[in-house]
């Protein structure tokens, strides 16, 4: 059985409260195979210039779009020159590759792209076997622009939206925007001078909330197990994998939600997280500079970092 986050499930994880809200604008497209909606303060014309600018994204980083960066450089064989945004993204994963020691490694492409939950294809061990010899990020070469991947195939989808989702921010500000909502199928950013309640979803639940989280000025990103999977008896297959064994990681957590000022780190966060299993997640998010994170493990259990709060069933930053 497979299962997505629905436009309606998306949309649910988002609760506004505050002051009045008729002057905000909203639309909602289709883009990096997700739900896209942006509710911002602002005109037709800003908005829809938002959305070109996820457009602009989504060709320049999606390993499926023809000519895109990435797309070249899984098809050439020499080194490819890529844009300064390409750049800085492969850098940044490359550091949260250090940082858990491998179990963030944008090379498992290779793996990953045998995985098919949509038709609920589970590859062969010797298939997994075969891909597993291109799973290496230490292979990932770096010379100004020019990127060199020895032969690999790399998938930025465990922190693009983060970087895309900066980028709007940005780009709303630089319009003076005041306030808004960046949804980017579950990596959420919100802004302006009001509080924003998001709900953290229920693994495994198809529209119930778990907690709730009052947040200003930040980035909010979740990473589960129950997003897209494959139920074959009692087992799981889910789609964060384990670049040394080529199938689903096998940890305490359902899911971890990662709260920071930047969300390209809190992309990468939230997945290197449900990676590494929840006492080394919250090590790592305890020595991360204004981050924070909530965790629900496989039992339902709620755990967070040390600088929130709980009152009832909301979690508010220290």
């Amino acid at each position: 059985m497979k299962k997505f986050i629905s436009f309606f499930m998306t949309l649910a994880l988002i609760m506004l409260c505050g002051c009045n809200n008729t002057r905000d604008n909203s639309d909602t497209r289709f883009l990096f195979n997700t739900v896209v909606t942006l509710t911002a303060d602002c005109d037709d014309e800003v908005l829809s210039g938002a959305f070109s600018l996820c457009e602009k994204y989504e060709n320049k980083l999606s390993r499926t779009v023809k000519d895109s960066d990435v797309y070249r450089i899984n098809e050439e064989k020499s080194p490819v020159t890529v844009s300064d945004d390409t750049l800085k993204i492969i850098r940044k994963s490359l550091y949260y590759s250090d940082l858990s020691k491998g179990k963030f490694d944008i090379t498992v492409c290779s793996v990953s792209e045998l995985w098919d939950f949509t038709s609920e294809v589970i590859p062969s061990k010797d298939e997994i076997s075969e891909a597993l010899q291109n799973v290496d990020y230490h292979s990932i070469k770096i010379d100004g622009n020019n990127i060199d991947v020895s032969g690999k195939k790399i998938d930025l989808g465990g922190i693009a939206k983060g970087y895309i989702a900066d980028k709007i921010l940005q780009y709303f500000k630089g319009k003076n925007v005041e306030k808004g909502i960046i949804n980017l199928g579950g990596n959420i950013v919100v802004f302006g001078d009001k509080d924003y309640n998001i709900g953290i979803k229920k693994p495994f639940s198809e529209n119930e909330t778990a907690v709730t989280v009052t947040l200003r000025n930040k980035s909010i990103v979740t990473s589960g197990i129950y997003e897209r999977y494959i139920k074959k008896g009692d087992t799981i297959y889910h789609h964060i994998l384990n670049p040394k064994t080529g199938y689903a990681v096998k940890t305490d957590l359902s899911s971890a939600t990662v709260i920071s000022d930047s969300s390209l780190d809190g992309d990468a966060l939230a997945t290197v997280c449900v990676l590494e299993g929840k006492d080394k997640a919250k090590e790592i998010i305890e020595k991360a500079k204004d981050t924070e994170a909530v965790f629900i493990d496989k039992g339902g259990n709620i755990s967070y970092t040390s600088g929130l709060v709980r009152n009832g069933n909301i979690l508010s930053i220290k």
